[in-house]
């Protein structure tokens, strides 16, 4: 590998996880080159051009919703101009970041919009919302479509505070508890309570809900794009992603440790390889 590819990020994540002395090692022998900075004051003008490649790279590249809530965590107005314009961002999402409404936890003053966005309008407003409101429209919902746009009006705490105190008085129709259930943003003991049986949680997750970036970084594949998302985590969810290096860090440990062989096998396959993170690894220094 020669180029600063996003693959060369994605082998340049784990690399990460060795002590400083021992990665740069490593990266000599193999050939790999430190990845693009995430921005930096006063970088040059080539830097700048791979840090604008790789937020590029991030807004055109699906992801599971819940890596999008970990960002929208930060309550940073710019990386919230990069969730607004991920393709994987819904109209939940987008109405929460114009609004200023805050995701991360303790904060309770509203989160400033990007000068990039303040020029965007709110997704539209569903007619029965307008009719109904939050409540009346969800119980409304007959079919998929509009549970989705009724469960988009769920803005902030004091939204999923009403739509638990409604289930709680009676249930609401199971179109909207799973345009509901599958909002990233859920609090667990509500989506728990709208179902928690085995079916329902594969459903969930297939939809994009993940618990947690440790659960992302070893269940999730392919590899090359777990890890490439998980090489933004340092600058776009710093808070959450030690949670997948913790649980990373001793699968990196015990099957390629500082064995310059395996790091060049691992070099070699993650572009094309299709498994999880944890079943790379485990091929990577098998076959070296």
């Amino acid at each position: 590998m020669h180029d600063n590819t996003t693959s060369e990020r994605a082998a340049g994540f784990l690399l990460g996880l060795l002590e400083a002395g021992e990665a740069e090692r490593v990266r000599r022998r193999i050939g790999l080159r430190p990845s693009p900075p995430d921005g930096e004051s006063g970088e040059s003008e080539e830097a700048a051009d791979a840090r604008r490649s790789v937020y590029s790279w991030w807004t055109r590249t699906p992801v599971p919703s819940s890596v999008l809530l970990w960002v929208l965590e930060e309550d940073d107005p710019e990386l919230n101009a990069l969730v607004w314009r991920h393709l994987s961002a819904d109209d939940a999402m987008r109405r929460a970041i114009v609004r200023g409404i805050p995701h991360g936890p303790g904060r309770g003053q509203p989160v400033p919009v990007a000068k990039s966005l303040r020029r965007e309008p709110e997704p539209p407003v569903p007619e029965h919302f307008s009719r109904f409101g939050l409540v009346g429209a969800l119980r409304a919902s007959r079919s998929m479509g509009p549970a989705r746009k009724a469960a988009s009006m769920v803005v902030g705490h004091p939204g999923w505070k009403a739509v638990a105190a409604a289930d709680l008085e009676r249930a609401l129709p199971g179109y909207a508890r799973w345009a509901l259930a599958v909002r990233p943003d859920c609090p667990p003991a509500l989506r728990e309570r709208f179902g928690s049986h085995a079916k329902f949680t594969h459903r969930v997750r297939q939809s994009g809900v993940v618990d947690g970036p440790a659960r992302y970084a070893t269940t999730w594949s392919p590899a090359d794009r777990v890890l490439r998302v998980l090489s933004l985590g340092r600058t776009m969810f710093p808070a959450r992603v030690r949670e997948a290096e913790d649980v990373l860090r001793p699968l990196v440990r015990d099957h390629l440790g500082d064995r310059e062989d395996a790091w060049a096998v691992l070099a070699q396959l993650v572009g094309t390889y299709y498994g999880t993170v944890p079943e790379l690894l485990v091929t990577a220094g098998a076959v070296a």
